[in-house]
């Protein structure tokens, strides 16, 4: 209730936002579970294929480029899952 009611439901940042932190924290913990979800939420709050690269380039420089290659691998797999339902924007 606290996570997904208390903090995604504040106002002060929109959930687009809110995505895009999310993927590069869960990106440099390494949670690729955790990361495969958030990115299929991210394209459902509006994030675009490009602004979750931008991201996971940006976990490169500071959270490491091992971390940001197993982060590319996972979101590949879960936006191309979700590609199988519907086309999604670049």
């Amino acid at each position: 209730e606290y996570c997904w009611g208390a903090c995604w439901g504040r106002e002060g940042l929109p959930k687009k936002i809110r995505s895009l932190l999310n993927l590069a924290m869960i990106s440099c913990l390494n949670r690729n579970h955790e990361l495969k979800l958030h990115v299929k939420g991210a394209i459902r709050n509006g994030c675009t294929k490009d602004e979750i690269r931008e991201v996971l380039l940006q976990v490169a420089i500071y959270g490491g480029v091992p971390a940001a290659v197993d982060s590319f691998r996972v979101a590949k797999e879960a936006l191309g899952e979700l590609e199988k339902e519907k086309p999604i924007r670049a």
